[in-house]
């Protein structure tokens, strides 16, 4: 399992992933945050902010934030960074290796300290597994409730930022005729309309019921993201566009046009645990490259081919 445990430039522990044919992944222990993801050929995958630091309780934008036990301010403002501005460590006792041949990964794992029993009052056991394929990056995660007597709900993201060449010529296909919620407009429900999902502004929707599969198109770089989970209903969907970038202190004012936020979530309707039960959720990105037809890129050949 070609995984190595080092430090970065500012001493933060992290975990690099090397898959044999070229492609690698970047892990901190801080979070648990995916902050790099390389395909075979070296292009990232991902983004990061041009701005974006790591110092103390700040988390880094960009990569692939862990939201539990809330999303956004779907709750009590304190417990929406409970994991993703907490320290993880390695899982000693991981689950089997995957079934699917893939042999380089890393597990971790986080419980609640004393602390964070104050703020949010429940035993879980929260595991993670990143797992690296030449052209795929599969995030696996499992909460398990270890109180005895307590039941508890929770909402979960993984809010992936996603490395596009100018987002302006990027179309998401798999979410026609879904329902969104709006947060620019108070969380309005809406139904889209469209037959793929463009940008030329400010997007900020949580998807709901979507399907299993995402084709994420970019025609410059002729190359789809096809995003398939499983144990995540929803789907949001951001980007700032120019006048928020310049409001957001960790985000360069430009950087908008090279980012889009998808993520996998369980947002409309929280995942109960009774004591002893678990949930197992489930993200998988591969990188393909794009057919053309008539100088369109065909997403129906990645979404059912």
């Amino acid at each position: 399992m070609p995984v190595d445990l080092v430090k970065d430039a500012a001493g933060w522990d992290i975990l690099v992933l090397r898959e044999s044919r070229g492609a690698s992944a970047v892990i901190y222990l801080y979070g648990g945050q995916v902050t790099s993801w390389k395909n075979g050929q070296g292009d990232e995958l991902l983004f990061m902010s041009s701005r974006g630091t790591h110092k103390s309780s700040k988390t880094m934008r960009g990569g692939i934030p862990i939201c539990f036990p809330q999303v956004g301010n779907l709750g009590p403002s304190e417990i929406q960074g409970l994991a993703r501005c907490r320290f993880w460590t390695i899982d000693s006792n991981p689950p089997p290796p995957p079934l699917n041949g893939i042999k380089t990964y890393a597990d971790l794992l986080l419980k609640p300290t004393d602390d964070d029993l104050k703020t949010w009052p429940y035993n879980f056991e929260l595991r993670l597994r990143v797992a690296l394929g030449i052209s795929s990056l599969t995030l696996t995660t499992r909460v398990r409730n270890i109180d005895k007597s307590k039941t508890f709900s929770f909402n979960f993201a993984l809010q992936t930022y996603l490395s596009v060449s100018d987002i302006s010529e990027v179309r998401i296909e798999g979410l026609e005729t879904s329902d969104y919620f709006d947060n620019l407009r108070n969380k309005e429900r809406r139904t889209e309309q469209g037959d793929a999902l463009t940008f030329d502004g400010e997007i900020d929707r949580v998807y709901l019921s979507t399907p299993t599969k995402i084709a994420i198109i970019d025609h410059e770089k002729k190359r789809t993201l096809v995003l398939k989970k499983e144990g995540f209903p929803d789907a949001g969907v951001w980007n700032p566009w120019d006048k928020k970038s310049k409001a957001i202190p960790d985000i360069g004012d430009d950087d908008f046009k090279r980012m889009l936020c998808v993520e996998a979530a369980a947002v409309e309707r929280p995942i109960v645990l009774k004591p002893g039960e678990e949930w197992k959720g489930r993200q998988e990105i591969a990188a393909v490259s794009s057919s053309y037809c008539s100088g369109q890129l065909d997403p129906q050949l990645v979404l059912h081919g």
